[in-house]
């Protein structure tokens, strides 16, 4: 964890990056009137401290049939860092949480169809050793999807 504490210029610049993240230092720093020097020591440092990272999303209307789906996962207790390890070790899983609840873990992923999820629950994760069941939730509808909480990659 980092000892740095964002002050109000970087608040701001993490707001428009937020809108834009491909927007120029010169442009950041237009907008905020300060020097592209300033506005670039502080993109630095935000990184360097961990507190923002660039990253590219997946456009969810390039795939033919976008399926997104949690499963969750309910372990035996005394194999849930092995069971935890195996599904985050799986490169089509994009989010591997260790929930307290309805589940053990809930792991998300964006999905090329519905065969890719059951391929995914049934014969993948549901074969692990101290795997007791999984439940899929499929998504219906996208109503309102913030980029900005949750990044989903698909991955074939």
């Amino acid at each position: 964890m980092s000892d740095y504490t964002p002050d109000e210029l970087d608040h701001k610049i993490i707001g428009l990056l937020f809108e834009d993240a491909r927007i120029s230092n010169r442009r950041l720093a237009a907008k905020l009137d300060f020097t592209e020097g300033t506005i670039r020591s502080r993109v630095k440092r935000l990184e360097d401290e961990n507190l923002i990272r660039f990253t590219a999303v997946t456009n969810m209307d390039s795939l033919d049939r976008p399926q997104l789906a949690s499963i969750g996962v309910h372990v035996e207790q005394n194999q849930m860092q092995e069971v935890l390890d195996n599904v985050s070790a799986m490169p089509e899983i994009g989010a591997v949480i260790k929930m307290f609840g309805r589940f053990d873990i809930l792991a998300i992923s964006l999905f090329e169809g519905l065969p890719a999820v059951h391929e995914m629950a049934s014969n993948k994760i549901l074969a692990l050793k101290g795997v007791r069941h999984v439940e899929t939730l499929t998504v219906v509808d996208i109503l309102k999807y913030d980029n900005r909480v949750a990044r989903i990659i698909a991955k074939n």
